[in-house]
């Protein structure tokens, strides 16, 4: 039994190790009871109260080492929901998904803002990336997600460089709530080690850093979750007697896993609540798209080109203004005025005698 217990102690002493060196996990946990030895032993083995990284299926996670989205699926599918004290990526396909990355963003900034009230965010982007997808709206910030504009902080850095610079140093800071890197594409400079540094800053401040990155491909981070995603289409409010049509309910996310060391890749539909300030999930028949009664824009599509194989269609009558060569189209006092062909000589100067 004693040689079992060391043997046990040893194997996760070896894990801690390995993890330390490989410094990429997060979530740090308590050996789990079953690593202490028995109470009959004879060799007397003091229990390891070092913390050890979390592997799925080694041990179980401490409560407050995840930030939960409030969704119970995919904090299940994410051990708990996302790392506090780590790097997360969180992705945009294309420049157009900038909003929504964004808004995702906030809305997971507003999450924390409820456990660490009175910290302030500060939100790191060059400006390329300031001058392509904008900054946020201040008023919106509290109506949406209850975020005060003196909370939330702008860098604006004109290279990169000077961006990673200033979100390694506050990414160590205990004073910030969380920090919010915004990149836009693959460049060559957020490579393994930069991301390893912010990851390591992070953990040592024990709080989230989000990497946003704009019309991004996936590539090697030290980051543990990767999550893409996109606008969704939103869908009629819902009342006592039903949709109301015409409507547009609340904002809406797809959200993809990528990457992640302790779930399995899925794909999610998610609503943000700005009353509640709170996820829900939309799933089943809640997916309510065309066969529910999307929202439709009522405005025509017209396409870009009118020579082409689909050319835009004839425009319909126009309410503001008369057709042209109506009578009601030529002004009074274009009435009076000459006609092209007398206009020359109605010009010439008259001759004297």
């Amino acid at each position: 039994m004693a040689m079992t217990a060391v043997a046990r102690e040893t194997v996760f002493a070896l894990r801690r190790q390995i993890a330390k060196i490989e410094g990429t996990l997060p979530e740090r946990l308590q050996a789990p009871a079953a690593a202490t030895p028995d109470a009959d032993a004879k060799t007397d083995v003091t229990p390891n109260t070092d913390l050890t990284i979390v592997r799925r299926g080694i041990a179980a996670a401490l409560p407050d080492a995840y930030l939960p989205t409030g969704v119970e699926r995919l904090d299940a599918a994410l051990s708990g929901g996302l790392p506090k004290a780590a790097l997360s990526e969180i992705h945009g396909t294309q420049t157009r998904d900038a909003g929504a990355v964004a808004g995702f963003a906030l809305s997971l900034t507003s999450l924390i803002l409820k456990q660490a009230q009175g910290l302030p965010v500060l939100w790191i982007g060059t400006t390329e990336i300031f001058r392509e997808a904008g900054f946020p709206y201040a008023r919106g910030l509290h109506a949406s997600f209850g975020i005060q504009p003196e909370q939330l902080l702008f860098s604006e850095a004109p290279k990169l460089v000077d961006a990673l610079w200033v979100a390694e140093e506050a990414a160590r800071m205990t004073a910030l709530a969380a920090v919010i890197l915004e990149i836009r594409g693959n460049p060559q400079r957020l490579d393994l080690t930069a991301t390893r540094r912010l990851h390591a800053r992070a953990q040592g401040a024990g709080r989230p850093v989000f990497l946003l990155r704009q019309a991004a491909e996936p590539e090697p981070t030290a980051a543990p979750v990767r999550l893409i995603v996109a606008s969704a289409p939103a869908v009629p409010r819902d009342t006592i007697a039903g949709p109301l049509a015409g409507s547009i309910g609340h904002p809406a996310f797809t959200l993809t896993i990528g990457k992640s060391r302790t779930a399995l890749p899925g794909q999610f539909t998610l609503e943000w609540n700005p009353d509640e300030r709170a996820f829900d999930e939309r799933a089943g028949d809640d997916r309510r798209g065309e066969e529910r009664g999307r929202t439709k824009n009522p405005v025509p599509l017209v396409s870009l080109s009118g020579g082409g194989t689909d050319p835009a269609a004839a425009s319909g009558a126009v309410l503001a203004f008369p057709a042209v060569g109506s009578p009601a189209a030529v002004s009074p006092t274009a009435r009076d005025q000459p006609s092209r062909p007398q206009r020359a000589t109605h010009l010439g100067p008259r001759r004297a005698g």
